[in-house]
């Protein structure tokens, strides 16, 4: 699919493409990810059972949330628009045994070809890339089954996400590579909410998603100032 067509833009596409090579090492530009996953995948399964469920992975990247839901038993399907990192996350099922069904594709166009097709819908760390969020949380409603969970999590337009996730995840400590964010598009739990009732979606929990580099360790809990996570339901 062309990029510029997608809801998408082309400049992210690039930026995480560039890192696709290194998305698996655990101490490359990617380890932040790497430091999140359990804490992602823990809020997920305390809330949906995996084993056996349909699950779609929205913006997977190189499949590390993807693989840990796939390694709960899931059938997992996952889009991302990066050639690179579709190619990558293909890769590394050689290396881990897991099947995933990866694919070069946007979620509008997907929800266009399978309805109600999922119980578990993930979207991680995407929100904030796109131009359109609401247009990808109303493709996840339309792949939902009637009672699917969508799962997201995004980061709050706060000055202390500014502070925490700009300026000192990407300039002082470098964890992130520069540019990785941009402060206009991180998103606040009351806008998120709306587009989430917007597409038809009840909103169940908003929980922080708490971060220390220094222990390399994340947790759910804790305010949602910087970094949160959210679960929702197709009535």
């Amino acid at each position: 699919m062309n990029a510029t067509h997608a809801n998408a833009s082309q400049a992210e596409l690039d930026k995480f493409g560039a890192l696709a090579s290194r998305w698996w090492d655990p101490r490359g530009p990617q380890r932040p990810l790497h430091e999140l996953n359990p804490a992602r995948l823990g809020y997920v399964r305390e809330r949906a059972r995996l084993a056996g469920a349909r699950a779609l992975d929205v913006g997977c990247g190189g499949g590390l949330l993807s693989e840990a839901m796939a390694a709960e038993g899931a059938d997992v399907t996952a889009l991302d628009l990066s050639p690179e990192l579709v190619d990558v996350a293909k890769l590394h099922l050689l290396e881990s045994g897991l099947k995933v069904d990866y694919r070069l594709q946007s979620v509008e166009s997907l929800a266009a070809e399978m309805p109600g097709s999922f119980d578990v819908i993930t979207c991680m760390e995407m929100l904030e890339h796109v131009p359109d969020p609401a247009s990808v949380l109303a493709a996840c409603t339309r792949l939902l089954k009637p009672g699917g969970q969508l799962f997201l999590s995004t980061l709050n337009r706060t000055p202390a996400a500014f502070a925490l996730a700009i300026v000192g995840a990407e300039y002082l400590a470098r964890l992130l590579p520069r540019g990785t964010h941009d402060y206009k598009q991180f998103i606040r739990p009351s806008e998120l909410g709306a587009w989430l009732r917007g597409a038809g979606l009840q909103l169940q929990d908003v929980s922080g998603l708490a971060y220390d580099p220094v222990r390399r360790k994340a947790w759910v809990g804790g305010p949602t100032a910087v970094n949160y996570l959210a679960h929702a339901v197709k009535s």
